[in-house]
């Protein structure tokens, strides 16, 4: 009896990818490599990295504006807890980022509770005192700035008010009406010096020329407003502000603390993209989206102090 030789490997590769057919050999492709680890951890990493880049637009067009009004609604309520308890500032500086006054616009629809300082972390919350300037409705000069773009762009509409307009300010000593003497932009002559014992109030924000104005301010428009009599204004103001509290300044401080939450997120992806290896994707995302979403957030905001502040 005849034994037949089971076939081996070889001779079962060489039937599988070897056919007779009308005389021609025809072989069967080869299957494609799985992808390597390497390979999908890059793809992964840009597809965050695309992902992070649509959130920095989303949080600088909409995602800010959520901040910033949650920001004023707490702060309205501080202003008038303490405007009721009379312990609101009257200068002649107030801790930075505390409530020093309401002011309100009609004419454009504004009414934001300014906070002390005028930094770029600053004006997240709402428009900004500039610290080397009397507050809002004292007597002297006072200088308010605002952000034209982002979180609320609160002064956005600034440069459409005109002469007449009604500029009302509320704080600790009372409330003051100015009315707007005149819009002027960079280069534009000066107004004229207050009479004496009046309150002159000058509000700032970014502006900008052509189709992305808005996007890509270049320049800085100024709202000059004065009121008759002003309300006393207690001595020892601070001389000056950091060169990061001028109009259309930044800081460079943050730098430090981007760099770690920058750290952090780079971490938190990689481990996400190892715990996929392992875990379901649902499973890793369920786990991994609340702290991409916070760090994400934590450091957009911190990149933004990076950047002009009236923007």
């Amino acid at each position: 009896m005849t034994m037949t030789a089971p076939p081996t490997a070889g001779t079962e590769e060489a039937t599988e990818e070897a056919i007779e057919e009308g005389g021609r050999r025809r072989r069967t492709p080869a299957p494609a490599p799985p992808p390597s680890e390497s390979g999908l951890l890059v793809s992964s990493t840009l597809t965050v990295v695309s992902l992070l880049c649509l959130w920095l637009v989303l949080h600088l067009l909409f995602l800010g504006a959520v901040s910033h009004d949650r920001a004023q609604s707490l702060l309205h309520r501080e202003l008038r807890s303490e405007l009721a308890g009379a312990t609101a500032p009257v200068g002649p500086v107030a801790e930075p980022g505390a409530p020093v006054a309401l002011l309100s616009i009609p004419a454009i629809g504004v009414e934001e509770v300014v906070v002390e300082g005028t930094a770029a972390g600053d004006l997240f919350a709402g428009p900004g005192h500039r610290r080397d300037t009397v507050l809002p409705g004292q007597v002297g000069a006072s200088t308010v700035y605002g952000r034209s773009t982002t979180y609320g762009a609160p002064f956005r509409d600034l440069g459409r008010l005109a002469a007449g307009d009604l500029v009302k300010v509320t704080m600790a000593q009372g409330e003051v009406g100015f009315r707007v003497l005149d819009v002027r932009r960079d280069g534009d002559p000066l107004p004229r010096p207050a009479a004496q014992g009046a309150a002159r109030l000058t509000l700032v924000t970014a502006a900008g020329d052509g189709r992305f104005a808005r996007m890509m301010p270049g320049s800085t428009v100024y709202v000059d407003a004065e009121a008759a009599e002003g309300l006393p204004a207690p001595g020892g103001l601070s001389p000056s502000v950091p060169e990061s509290e001028e109009a259309m300044k930044a800081g460079t401080e943050a730098l430090p603390l981007l760099t770690l939450w920058l750290a952090l997120l780079v971490g938190l992806v990689v481990a996400t993209q190892l715990a996929r290896q392992r875990w379901s994707r649902v499973q890793v995302w369920v786990v991994a989206c609340a702290p991409l979403l916070a760090l994400s957030w934590l450091t957009t905001d911190t990149a933004m102090r990076l950047l002009p502040n009236l923007i």
